[in-house]
């Protein structure tokens, strides 16, 4: 039986690939992309010439099983997104699991991921931390922004330049303006920005400035001092 591999992709630059990643890709019989035309770029500059299928969030739940019938039958495939490592806030979760379910081996190979660069860049403690990646546009979204109130892990988000002020906004209303924030975007691009300071100052910064790109959102955890504040302010007014 053949095997499903995990290839992480550069999330810009293309320098951030690995020769194993590419070994790989030129390997196998079949990429799974996210969105082809991306993919299609990236194999041309690396010179690997593995036919390319979609496979995106729109048909993954109807071409899985197909997939892994064509896997069972000795074809090797590799997965890949748009940017970074597939499963992290891409497609890829379905495929695996049912992948394992199936007892087809799943090898995931070790790249690049948006968050990392930007929680390590961030300098809030990353001995802990919690990844929410993209809350949920309507529906429950309130419910985990309360839920992450007192939270004291470094909290990562993933935003997109349409709803970043949006997000800015609300975090403001339920963490406040003096937390602490570190914003990251367009990572390992030309145009690389890393905003820190306080989630007051990033509003300000992102309203007077058309947000472009993909952005990262690192923000602190709730502090001791955070805490004796909020009681000393419940006890005594001030």
């Amino acid at each position: 039986m053949s095997k499903l591999y995990i290839v992480p992709t550069p999330i810009g630059n293309l320098q951030d690939i690995t020769l194993r990643a590419i070994d790989t890709l030129k390997s196998v019989q079949l990429i799974l992309a996210e969105d082809t035309r991306t993919s299609k770029f990236l194999c041309q500059h690396f010179l690997i010439d593995t036919p390319l299928q979609a496979y995106h969030k729109d048909n993954e739940h109807k071409a899985v099983d197909a997939i892994v019938q064509k896997i069972k039958s000795g074809v090797e495939m590799a997965l890949v997104s748009d940017a970074g490592t597939p499963a992290i806030s891409d497609p890829g979760f379905l495929l695996v699991r049912a992948c394992l379910q199936n007892d087809i081996a799943v090898e995931c190979l070790p790249g690049a991921t948006a968050f990392v660069p930007a929680l390590v860049n961030a300098g809030f403690p990353t001995d802990r931390f919690v990844f929410e990646g993209f809350l949920p546009h309507q529906k429950g979204r309130q419910k985990r922004l309360q839920a992450l109130q007192e939270e004291t892990r470094t909290i990562v988000f993933y935003e997109s330049p349409y709803r970043i002020v949006k997000l800015l906004e609300e975090l403001n209303t339920y963490f406040g303006g003096n937390r602490r924030i570190a914003i990251s975007r367009e990572l390992t691009k030309k145009f690389e920005e890393n905003f820190r300071g306080s989630i007051a100052e990033a509003i300000i910064h992102f309203t007077q400035k058309e947000p472009k790109g993909e952005f990262v959102v690192v923000l602190e955890g709730k502090t001791k001092e955070e805490h004796v504040a909020i009681s000393n302010k419940e006890k005594y007014g001030k």
